[in-house]
């Protein structure tokens, strides 16, 4: 069975602070099955579009600086302007890699990454306001860099291609070839998967690519929900997701949640386990989705209006 979905169902089942609503899921499917809540498709506005191999190179910088959008308390967030629009989190991030690519910069090119530096990286990604964790973004660049380099010929493309179509084994892969992909903690004794990151590269590479080419993947279906701090934020706000008082209260304080705390743990593996849930009440209803296009749909919802109004839960880590 499919690590991530084993161990997140396995911790769904004896929870202690996060509880799903069954009804909520049936509420929420039938919302969906109607196309209440539409479909969001592949942000070409933002994301770089190139020949194939560039993309994939772009795919797989931006995902490994995609975590942590959230400021330090009583800072100001990192937004950057944007053909005239400011912009924030993600998208932000994917923008300022198109604008530094359509520039001329080099960063999708592996000597590149391995001689980045700081000062360089916050050159690139510009705007106003200061990303956390910034020095950790820098290593994980330096590593991608060295890792393509070293062993793929400095072809990001190869490196997927390695995992002969399977979004698993490309999870896997980049979870066992690179620290910043190795997404899992321990719960009860027992070590937890959730490879977030990992699992959005090739979601996102079959996005981009439309499911062609190394964006064909042949079990595509098998990915889950990818364990962020925004999907937890809106299944709660929809009342899929309940907290225990003490959690509740935790997360709308902001109090920050350490990394691997039973807390934590069980706020991404319920939202991992509430996704598939969905999935299966979706199919049941006679509609077909991927867990990632539900979470899609799920993080789309979440970017504006009634669902951003609980907070969100704050760990600082490099994973989400």
């Amino acid at each position: 069975m499919w690590e991530v979905i084993e161990t997140s169902k396995k911790i769904a089942e004896t929870s202690s602070y996060v509880f799903i609503d069954k009804k909520a899921i049936v509420s929420l499917s039938e919302k969906i099955f109607n196309d209440s809540i539409p479909m969001p498709s592949w942000n070409r506005y933002y994301h770089f579009s190139g020949s194939d191999e560039d993309t994939v190179s772009y795919i797989l910088v931006l995902d490994s600086l995609n975590f942590c959008f959230w400021p330090k308390p009583g800072e100001k967030k990192w937004e950057i302007t944007y053909d005239s629009k400011l912009i924030s989190g993600y998208y932000a991030m994917a923008a300022s890699l198109t604008r530094a690519i359509q520039s001329g910069v080099k960063i999708i090119e592996p000597e590149y990454l391995i001689g980045l530096s700081l000062d360089t990286l916050k050159n690139i990604l510009g705007g106003e306001g200061q990303l956390q964790l910034m020095e950790e973004r820098v290593t994980i660049l330096n590593q991608l860099g060295i890792l393509l380099a070293g062993e793929f010929n400095g072809k990001a493309y190869k490196l997927v291609e390695k995992a002969r179509g399977s979004a698993l084994n490309l999870t896997r892969l980049l979870a066992d070839k690179l620290p910043s992909f190795r997404d899992t903690a321990q719960y009860n004794g027992k070590k937890v998967f959730f490879y977030k990151r990992a699992q959005i590269v090739a979601a996102d590479l079959y996005g981009a690519l439309e499911g062609r080419k190394w964006g064909n993947f042949i079990d595509i279906d098998k990915l889950t929900a990818f364990a962020d701090y925004k999907l937890p934020q809106v299944l709660r706000r929809l009342e899929v997701l309940h907290y225990e008082p003490s959690l509740a209260y935790i997360v709308d304080k902001q109090t920050p949640i350490l990394s691997g705390t039973a807390r934590e743990v069980e706020i991404r593996a319920n939202t991992i386990w509430a996704v598939e849930l969905i999935k299966q009440e979706l199919y049941r209803m006679g509609k077909s989705l991927h867990a990632f296009e539900i979470d899609w749909l799920l993080w789309n919802l979440g970017q504006g209006g009634d669902c951003k109004k609980n907070p969100y839960h704050r760990t600082l880590t490099i994973f989400y």
